[in-house]
């Protein structure tokens, strides 16, 4: 399978590194196109009712990440780097299944210590010009710490499990060492 068909799934917890850890491989991997399902997730929940309140639980939600990442693979033919939260197994299995189909899936999990989770979580700000909608993300990001440590258990066993504690840019050289990307 060459390069340009693979995909780099970056998953774990909240708080976990995985946008910070996207964001480093994509510096390092000019060649790769980083594509976040948070954005598909965003737009769905403005058109869409998410009855549960997680735009995971929506198949759309679902079809349109796994379409979107099998057509720019086909489409750009280029890598793609893909930082997201996935660990209801039936959730994975859909949307993993349909990549393996169009090309090479690495599915990489960062395992990070609750502790260190919740420090991120806390120095974390995602709306600073709506404090109370800030601290509501992070409410439900520290509720979901222990669903995210027990899918460790659930997860396919090609998944690679990273230490999400160590530094970026040592997990950005572990990824690239296992893809067989060129290192920069």
């Amino acid at each position: 399978m060459s390069e340009q068909r693979t995909v780099v799934w970056l998953n774990g917890p909240f708080g976990g590194g995985k946008t910070t850890l996207a964001k480093e491989l994509s510096r390092r991997w000019p060649d790769a196109i980083l594509f976040d399902p948070e954005v598909v997730g965003a737009t769905v929940q403005r058109l869409v009712a998410t009855p549960t309140g997680d735009y995971q639980d929506l198949p759309v939600w679902r079809e349109l990440v796994a379409a979107m990442t099998v057509r720019m693979l086909g489409e750009y033919e280029r890598p793609l780097i893909v930082p997201m939260t996935l660990v209801v197994p039936e959730y994975l299995q859909e949307i993993h299944g349909a990549i393996r189909a169009a090309g090479a899936l690495h599915h990489v999990f960062l395992k990070t210590p609750a502790e260190v989770l919740r420090a991120r979580i806390d120095a974390q700000s995602f709306t600073p010009h709506d404090p109370a909608a800030d601290e509501e993300t992070r409410v439900w990001r520290r509720a979901q710490i222990e669903r995210c440590a027990a899918a460790v258990d659930l997860l396919p066993g090609n998944t690679v499990l990273l230490d999400g504690v160590l530094p970026t840019a040592e997990l950005a050289g572990q990824v690239l060492e296992l893809v067989g990307a060129p290192v920069r």
